[in-house]
């Protein structure tokens, strides 16, 4: 087991709560703050993987010798890119965008070992939404749990009866996706 310090470059109470399933404990969490615009034509996977590495660089510039782990969720249609609704405009728009359709919730992760060495991977899930009517979509507006989520919805809860299919990682949906962290975890000797 690594001595090193081990970090993670979020403030996002999801991640701390899946790193806590798998019993990790980071010694500090420092989010990054980063100009997180997609660039011109840049597409989902190519987004969150630079993202991720982006945020994890900018701890480790600030914490030499530490393990920075530090990861980046987006809902993608297509080649576009949904954002983190901060508003009921956006939120709905979101959600009319994946009714009826399947999305993918890409999650690039990125770890910065203690030695200056970066692993990354990016996941990728496939979600099917049912379609949604006027009371389906206002219930979900009016419940708030939108807010601040990419693509406008948060699996764990309310939303997760409107979920037709799922396939591949939960967990990458919640914000995460565990069996990839750990092994990049494993490999820094976060965890054995």
């Amino acid at each position: 087991m690594s001595g090193a310090p081990f970090i993670l470059a979020s403030a996002s109470p999801r991640r701390r709560a899946l790193l806590a399933q798998i019993g990790v404990k980071p010694a500090k969490i420092i989010p990054a703050d980063l100009d997180e615009t997609p660039m011109r034509g840049e597409i989902p996977r190519d987004y969150v993987g630079r993202i991720s590495q982006e945020k994890a660089a900018a701890i480790a510039a600030k914490h030499e010798g530490s393990i920075i782990l530090a990861a980046d969720t987006t809902v993608a249609c297509g080649r576009r890119i949904l954002p983190k609704t901060d508003d009921e405009q956006s939120a709905r728009a979101c959600l009319m965008l994946m009714s009826g359709c399947a999305h993918r919730v890409l999650t690039g992760v990125a770890l910065i070992g203690s030695n200056g060495a970066t692993a990354a991977r990016i996941v990728e899930t496939r979600v099917k939404v049912r379609r949604l009517d006027k009371y389906a979509m206002d219930e979900y507006i009016e419940c708030g749990e939108w807010n601040g989520k990419a693509g406008g919805y948060a699996i764990q809860g309310l939303f997760e009866k409107h979920i037709v299919s799922l396939t591949g990682s939960y967990s990458n949906v919640v914000g995460l996706p565990l069996y990839e962290t750990a092994n990049l975890l494993r490999g820094a000797g976060v965890i054995k």
